[in-house]
């Protein structure tokens, strides 16, 4: 099949190679521009699909937007088979979507219609979602609307993190597009509409989430942990030698025991919540390492009843 492969993060990277080392031409790679990044911003960084196009040695081409016509006319003189589109993050117009000849495919990391949109490993977890996978679809105009033509489910354990979850679901993704470029090919990939029941949509973690609200129960406060991490990271606020300082958590277990909301109450930093106790498995202090609950109160002389401060969660998931 001939290939126009459009993606941005690390999540897609799986799918591009899975696709080269099969045999498959891949005509032409769509990202995003490369963009200030570094301490100062004064180093430009390129797209993870970026630079793994550039070592396969593959045409790269960073439009701002795909809305225009010259835009458009070049991706049409590619002359694709299909489109294979992973977390790309701009919108396909009418006359990019009808350009290859069986359309654009798309690898979504949820079970539509469960969390369309930007975020949907991250809002799987912080709901306490029990299952999630990847759907490919064909897309159309609407935002993860199209008819899905593969599915792989998989189930989400209680210690993993959003980062572990996307790094599983992006080698799911990569074979369920060659799976469905091999079928595509042979004329053997069918869809079926998606249901119009559960219906959500998983919108970009804002700032005003990522402040840990203690007084929830347990298995809530790590599901919003692991949500968020390892980025952004949810936070909270603790007291060092007498400095407020954030800590970043970012693993965390359930635990029986109980005491005031935000209170550690031992020397492995279990903090009580609103119902039960999580365990800080990983923290980090602003500006320090990653290291265990236990080490970094031995680190920072954090007593035993020192408590992080409460902040209540905003309305929603």
């Amino acid at each position: 099949m001939r290939v126009v492969f459009m993606g941005a993060p690390e999540f897609a990277v799986p799918t591009l190679r899975e696709i080269a080392n099969r045999g498959h031409f891949i005509a032409a790679v769509y990202t995003r521009a490369p963009k200030p990044g570094g301490r100062r911003g004064l180093e430009i960084r390129k797209t993870k699909v970026h630079q793994a196009a550039e070592f396969l040695g593959l045409p790269v081409y960073t439009p701002a937007t795909l809305a225009t016509e010259d835009v458009q006319e070049g991706f049409g003189n590619h002359s694709p088979d299909v489109g294979v589109v992973v977390a790309y993050g701009l919108s396909l117009p009418p006359a990019v979507l009808t350009a290859p000849r069986f359309g654009c495919l798309n690898l979504h990391a949820s079970l539509l219609p469960r969390w369309r949109g930007a975020a949907p490993v991250q809002r799987a977890i912080m709901a306490g979602d029990r299952q999630t996978g990847v759907d490919l679809m064909r897309m159309d105009e609407g935002l993860d609307t199209g008819p899905i033509g593969l599915r792989e489910i998989v189930s989400i354990q209680p210690e993993d993190t959003a980062g572990d979850l996307t790094s599983r679901l992006a080698q799911i993704a990569a074979q369920l597009a060659v799976r469905g470029l091999d079928a595509l090919q042979a004329g053997k990939l069918s869809f079926r509409q998606q249901q119009s029941i559960g219906e959500c949509y998983a919108r970009k973690v804002s700032k005003s989430e990522l402040a840990i609200d203690w007084t929830r129960e347990a298995e809530a406060v790590r599901n919003h942990i692991h949500g968020l991490a390892p980025s952004p990271g949810a936070y909270s606020k603790l007291s060092f030698r007498g400095t407020a300082a954030r800590v970043k958590i970012l693993r965390a277990e359930v635990v029986t025991a109980v005491g005031a909301p935000g209170v550690i109450l031992d020397d492995a930093m279990t903090v009580a919540c609103g119902e039960s106790a999580v365990r800080v498995l990983e923290g980090q202090r602003e500006g320090g390492t990653v290291l265990s609950g236990r080490e970094l109160m031995r680190r920072e002389s954090v007593p035993i009843g020192a408590a992080f401060a409460l902040s209540r969660s905003p309305t929603g998931i």
